[in-house]
């Protein structure tokens, strides 16, 4: 007797869990066949809520982690990817890439953890300083998280996109919502299932799937994200991004539909410069 695969089922990954969307509603994802690959969840402004949530109450832990443990942390999702590489590596073919592409994409995705997770405890020091100033002070500036962000992945890379947003933001200290990409995002779940058996915190990372028209608006608007990461060469979508996150003064950060270069200053762009002023002297 023939038996019947068991199919996997594409959910949402907020507060460390794996939800349906609220909302009920599925995009059909095709591969270049035109073969239905699976039904992906679309998600939901509420969905977008929830994250927003889960992402804030995770936050404090996640920021006053010590560097060496979100670095150990990281290093462990690079451990738990080059494990399950087959799988992603199968992934990304169905959705369209060679072989040869998707093994280069997947081995690039664990060295870019890999990469990341190094600077955990160095990136401080790198963009710290002493300041030099007009009075018996002493002075000093280093960098903390900026908090919830949000962010749109690259439309054009399914785990290698994904990732590169991923690690910068984390390593820094903040939580983060995530959009992923809605031509290739059976890798987002997958990492999802990586990440969470990578001891990262429920709620530090929060995934979605779904229409970037749809959600943006509301990440961009949304009072409790404090900065916006959008990879996309969209004109307006960017001009909107700018608008709606004035409201409350959020950060935009804009990058190209493409995966984001390994370079610290990626960290750089989520974090805040706290200075102190401590007097010398009598």
């Amino acid at each position: 007797m023939s038996r019947i695969t068991v199919s996997k089922t594409y959910k949402l990954y907020i507060g460390g869990k794996f939800p349906r969307t609220e909302s009920g509603r599925y995009y059909k994802l095709k591969g270049r066949s035109g073969k239905l690959l699976a039904d992906v969840s679309r998600g939901s402004r509420k969905d977008l809520r929830e994250a927003v949530v889960a992402a804030r109450k995770a936050l404090p832990g996640w920021a006053n982690a010590t560097a060496y443990l979100r670095g150990q942390i990281l290093y462990r999702v690079a451990e738990m990817l080059e494990g399950r590489a087959s799988q992603f590596v199968d992934e990304l073919v169905a959705q369209g890439s060679t072989s040869a592409a998707a093994r280069k994409e997947v081995t690039a995705a664990v060295d870019l953890w890999v990469h990341y997770a190094g600077w955990s405890d160095k990136f401080q020091a790198v963009f710290s300083s002493v300041n030099p100033v007009a009075s018996p002070h002493f002075n000093f500036s280093r960098p903390e998280e900026t908090g919830v962000v949000g962010a749109i992945a690259p439309e054009s890379s399914g785990l290698l996109g994904l990732s590169s947003v991923l690690a910068p933001i984390m390593v820094g200290g903040n939580s983060a919502v995530v959009l992923a990409s809605r031509k290739r995002p059976l890798c987002a779940i997958t990492l999802a299932e990586v990440l969470n058996s990578s001891d990262v915190p429920g709620g530090v990372v929060n995934l979605l799937t779904g229409f970037a028209d749809e959600l943006l608006p509301h990440m961009a608007g949304h009072m409790d994200v404090n900065s916006i990461l959008l990879c996309s060469e969209d004109a307006k979508a960017c001009k909107a991004a700018r608008e709606l996150a004035s409201e409350n003064v959020k950060r935009v950060v804009l990058r190209d539909d493409a995966p984001l270069e390994e370079d610290p200053y990626e960290i750089l762009a989520f974090q805040e410069i706290k200075t102190t002023w401590h007097p010398v002297g009598v």
